[in-house]
């Protein structure tokens, strides 16, 4: 799947997150274009496309048109926490799946499938788990909601910086001085320490390629 990952950042989809440092972080303040905080714990996230499903009747044509909808659901409300003390970093993430079903008649179960990945650099899967999110509708309800968990462990050591890509990174700069123009997530060996050093863990539905289709294309 060559999906897009649209809450990720662009520089090898390192998080952005807010609040203070803490030990073992990067503030990278000096320097041409860089404001960023760097943490050891994985972004969270869903690819584009996947955090939606739609499923139709099987009887019929078979054809993906609106009057042959059944069910529609959506990913939301994604949380995270991360233990970033051991040697492992873990993550915890939970979501919820709000669903609307167009025939309302009779109490009715559907179970979606949703995949969690890790990914390292922002192209290698590192892990994938498959789970289900089981929703129960009651009689002449339109709508349910479940909720859904996944988490991942990534060795620290991949995930820190190396000593001396840091120190290349957080040097300081002053004017005059000939690489202070040059910001140095420019250079290629930066770029490529910090996308080996940068996890994210994503959360989507595990689509069958028709899903994915109508979801690129509707």
């Amino acid at each position: 799947m060559n999906a897009r990952i649209a809450m990720l950042a662009a520089l090898g989809s390192a998080a952005l997150l807010a609040g203070c440092a803490k030990d073992g972080d990067i503030v990278v303040d000096q320097g041409v274009g860089i404001t960023a905080l760097r943490s050891v714990c994985p972004a969270v996230g869903i690819p584009d496309y996947t955090g939606d499903i739609t499923t139709f009747l099987a009887s019929g044509s078979g054809a993906q048109t609106a009057d042959a909808l059944d069910v529609t659901a959506a990913i939301t409300n994604v949380r995270s926490t991360c233990n970033d003390q051991g040697a492992l970093v873990y993550t915890d993430a939970t979501f919820d799946v709000i669903a609307v079903r167009r025939n309302t008649a009779g109490a009715r179960t559907v179970e979606l499938p949703y995949f969690s990945t890790v990914m390292r650099g922002g192209n290698t899967v590192v892990a994938k788990r498959v789970g289900t999110v089981t929703l129960n509708f009651a009689d002449g309800a339109a709508r349910a909601q479940a909720s859904g968990r996944a988490g991942s462990y990534v060795d620290r050591a991949e995930a820190t910086i190396p000593e001396d890509i840091r120190q290349q990174i957080t040097q300081r700069r002053r004017a005059g001085d000939e690489t202070a123009a040059v910001d140095p997530l420019t250079l290629p060996e930066v770029r490529a320490a910090v996308a080996r050093a940068t996890f994210d863990l994503l959360i989507g539905f595990q689509l069958t390629q028709d899903q994915l289709r109508y979801n690129a294309t509707r």
